[in-house]
């Protein structure tokens, strides 16, 4: 149990701290970032100031997260981790609807869907082993 709750907090932690700095990076340097995301064009001047929502956005679920970490509600932190995986989904589905490039889509944005889905379900498996453990001492 104790090496699943090390595994799940570490790659919690991991995708956290890439999730804020890709928010910071969206907010203090857009136009330098903006290009890895995938999208075949982006908008310039005063249109791509909604690259900061996106920045915003990454922030706000990175800190989110971090919460639900600390303060150790790991079923709750598992459906938002499950929950938060749309995000990349909707990225990459995005991309491709608007011809960008397939491999930033496929492997960036999905497989960032699939590593948070599985880090998700880890914390809900850490989360239904601790409530098994606190009934079985009851």
């Amino acid at each position: 149990m104790k090496a699943l709750r090390i595994t799940a907090d570490t790659l919690t932690v991991i995708s956290v701290l890439f999730v804020f700095s890709f928010g910071l990076q969206y907010l203090l340097t857009p136009a330098a970032v903006a290009p890895s995301m995938g999208f075949a064009h982006w908008p310039t001047g005063e249109a791509a100031e909604f690259l900061s929502v996106k920045g915003a956005r990454d922030l706000g679920s990175a800190i989110v997260l971090l919460v639900l970490l600390v303060i150790r509600e790991r079923r709750a932190l598992g459906w938002a981790l499950l929950a938060t995986a749309l995000i990349p989904i909707g990225d990459a589905t995005l991309i491709l609807v608007h011809g960008g490039s397939a491999a930033m889509a496929f492997g960036v944005h999905y497989a960032t869907a699939a590593g948070v889905i599985v880090i998700g379900l880890l914390q809900l498996a850490v989360a239904k082993r601790a409530k098994r453990a606190e009934t079985a001492a009851a």
